[in-house]
């Protein structure tokens, strides 16, 4: 009785122990199903996740704590707030290109740039600045030298006009002198500080490396320029009366069109040319060009100068007499803009007409300007003398 009793209770037990056995086996399967190992890929994945929902956490904490910055903050705030960086960004985005990025970017393949200056009366919609672009793009082969054109703004509403029409801009505002505002008169003092300053900054481009056609905005362009100057000449210049040859130092030059080929001496030249307008106090730097032309030391740097013929690079001191030969002309001996945009506009339409012609009507040569008009010589000497008196400096007074 013992004995069987003692063997049932055995067989129970291993039965129970067989029993739950099998059910830990069932369940380590069950388990194994349902929470598989993981895997690198799912826990990188599980990280990432992670990290982008701290991102967004972080990001909407800090949007949210905005709503105490006033409202009168700008949205640039928001985004200084979040990315410390971005105001240095932002500052180097608004910051002026400097000169010779400017220069780099216009340049032809010599380095050959073309410059023009510009202040608030010629920037004006429908003014000067519109002529001189509207003759490139009307001219023969003109069009893309507009590439390599580089207009220097002397005052902020001229820079930012230039902005607008043009790629090509460089802002040279002079500390205590304002080129902006009404026309600078010819001889008053704000037309010879800007002619001066002018001269100035011709001096820095040379000593960057960078040849340049310097052109009056009141300089139509024609036909490319470039074909009719001189291979050899550092200094050329167009004139208010060309009397034959290119080497007469006789020959009346006028600043208002140049090419200068950037070297030692053309460099020695700008720089004695600037410091000569203490010597001649109230002289503008075409007058004191004459003056130096002859000078010893002009002839001891071996500067070798050249006066453009007008046939070529005419004016309305001296209209070019044939339009199959012009390359540009210039608003010259005009006062007052009235009369400048009024001869301006009938050049423009003169060219206009002359290429409508037939080729064999061209050749004939008989086409001739219809200006001067409201431009001419004597209209220099009727220059206001009230505002002369009031502009002009006194006599022996420096244009430092």
């Amino acid at each position: 009785m013992n004995l069987s009793h003692r063997v049932s209770s055995r067989l129970k037990t291993m039965t129970k122990l067989n029993v739950s056995s099998h059910d830990g086996k069932r369940s380590s399967a069950v388990a194994s199903v349902i929470m598989p190992p993981c895997s690198r890929p799912v826990r990188r994945a599980v990280i990432y996740i992670v990290a982008i929902s701290i991102s967004i956490f972080v990001l909407y904490r800090s949007v949210d704590s905005l709503d105490v910055v006033p409202a009168s903050s700008s949205s640039s705030s928001i985004f200084s707030r979040i990315f410390p960086s971005y105001d240095s960004f932002q500052s180097l985005e608004l910051e002026e290109p400097k000169l010779e990025d400017v220069l780099r970017r216009a340049a032809t393949r010599d380095n050959t740039v073309i410059l023009t200056t510009l202040n608030e009366a010629w920037a004006a919609p429908g003014s000067v600045i519109d002529l001189f672009f509207e003759s490139f793009r009307i001219g023969e082969g003109t069009s893309m030298l507009l590439n390599h054109l580089v207009i220097i703004a002397l005052d902020a509403k001229a820079y930012s006009r230039c902005r607008e029409i043009h790629k090509h801009c460089f802002s040279l505002e002079t500390e205590g002198v304002d080129f902006s505002g009404r026309e600078a008169y010819f001889m008053t003092r704000s037309y010879l500080k800007m002619m001066w300053r002018r001269i100035d900054f011709l001096r820095s481009v040379l000593e960057l490396g960078y040849n340049f056609v310097f052109t009056d905005a009141d300089v139509m362009w024609f036909r490319n320029p470039f074909t009719r100057f001189y291979r050899y000449a550092d200094f050329q210049i167009a004139c208010d009366h060309y009397l034959g040859r290119s080497n007469d130092l006789e020959n009346r030059p006028n600043g208002g069109f140049s090419f200068v080929r950037s070297n030692n001496r053309t460099i020695l030249f700008y720089k004695y040319w600037y410091a000569s307008r203490i010597r001649y106090s109230g002289y503008h730097d075409q007058d004191v060009l004459n003056f130096i032309k002859r000078e010893p030391f002009v002839f001891r740097i071996g500067l070798r100068i050249r006066f453009l013929n007008t046939a070529y690079f005419g004016g309305l001191c001296e209209p070019s007499k044939d339009m199959n030969l012009v390359r540009t002309m210039h608003a010259n001996c005009c006062f007052g803009m009235d009369s400048k945009l009024h001869d301006l506009r009938i050049m423009l339409q003169d060219w206009r007409d002359f290429m409508a012609l037939p080729l064999h009507l061209k050749q004939e040569s008989g086409f001739s300007w219809k200006v001067p008009q409201n431009c001419s010589l004597d209209s220099l000497r009727r220059y206001d003398e009230s505002m002369y008196e009031e502009e002009s400096e006194t006599p022996g007074e420096s244009q430092e």
